[in-house]
C-alpha cells in the first residue's frame, strides 16, 4: 500500500550541526592557547546548547500560544546561548551563523534514500520551520526534488508536538492516519505523532542518542535512510 511519509527535516534530514565548523573559526580568538581537539568541544556545546534552546523555545511559545515563527526562536536561543556561554561574538557574526542555517548540508545517506522511497510513496517535508526557509534549504541541499509538497508549522502559528499540526498535515496532504507515517530523529515529534495516531520511524543518527522513557515507542527505528526503505518494505 502506498505511503504517505512526512520527514522532519532539521535533525532528521538536514545536519544541524553543519554549523560547528564555523563556529570553530569564530571561537578560535576567544579560547587562545586551546588546542584543536578544545575549540571543537567548545564549538560542538555551543551548537548543542543553541539547538536545545531553540526547541524549548518553540515549545514555551507552543504552550504560551504566543507564536513566532522558527527563524525568531532560532535568533533568539542564538542570544541566549552567547551570553550563557560567556561568548562574544559580533552582530556580523551572529548573522553569519543565522544564515548558515539556509545552507546547510543534508547527512550522506539522504538523497539516495529518498530517492528509493519516491518510487513507492508520497514524500512531504514537514517541519516547525517556516516555508520559505524550508523550501530554501531543501533547494540547496538537493532535495526538493523528492517532495510532492511542504507542510510548515508557520501556517498554522504552532509548533509539533501540538496535536493541530499533525491533523493539519493530514488534511494538506489529503491522507489518513492508517497510511501516514512521521519521520524524524528527534524523540519529541515521533512521540507526539504516536499520540496523535501516526505510525512512526525514529531515525536514530547517533549511537548515544536516547529515545524518550515516556512508555511509547516508534515503529520502526533505522540508522538511516536505506535501512527505513528496506524496513518500510516488509511493513
Amino acid at each position: 500500500m502506498k505511503k504517505t511519509l512526512a520527514f522532519d527535516v532539521y535533525g532528521t534530514l538536514i545536519d544541524t550541526n553543519g554549523v560547528t565548523a564555523l563556529l570553530e573559526t569564530m571561537l578560535v580568538d576567544q579560547v587562545d592557547g586551546f588546542d584543536k581537539n578544545q575549540r571543537v568541544e567548545r564549538a560542538q556545546r555551543f551548537a548543542d546548547t543553541w539547538r536545545a534552546k531553540q526547541l524549548e523555545y518553540s515549545f514555551r511559545r507552543g504552550l504560551m500560544k504566543c507564536f513566532e515563527d522558527f527563524t525568531v526562536c532560532t535568533k533568539e536561543s542564538l542570544i541566549f546561548t552567547c551570553a550563557y556561554l560567556k561568548t562574544s561574538l559580533t552582530t556580523q557574526q551572529q548573522q553569519q551563523l543565522l544564515d548558515i542555517y539556509k545552507t546547510l548540508p543534508a547527512y550522506n545517506d539522504v538523497a539516495h534514500g529518498l530517492s528509493i522511497l519516491m518510487k513507492d510513496h508520497k514524500l512531504i517535508a514537514f517541519s516547525n520551520g517556516t516555508y520559505n526557509s524550508v523550501k530554501g534549504l531543501l533547494v540547496s541541499a538537493g532535495l526538493d526534488k523528492y517532495f510532492a509538497q511542504i507542510v510548515s508549522a508557520d501556517e498554522i502559528k504552532t509548533f509539533k508536538p501540538n496535536p493541530d499540526i499533525y491533523q493539519y498535515l493530514l488534511t494538506q496532504s489529503d491522507s489518513t492516519s492508517e497510511v501516514t507515517w512521521l519521520i524524524s530523529s528527534n524523540s519529541f515529534d515521533v512521540i507526539g505523532a504516536k499520540a496523535f495516531g501516526l505510525q512512526s520511524a525514529w531515525v536514530k543518527r547517533n549511537d548515544c542518542d536516547v529515545f524518550d522513557p515516556w512508555g511509547v515507542k516508534p515503529d520502526i527505528v533505522v540508522q538511516n535512510l536505506e535501512q527505513l526503505a528496506s524496513k518500510l518494505s516488509q511493513q
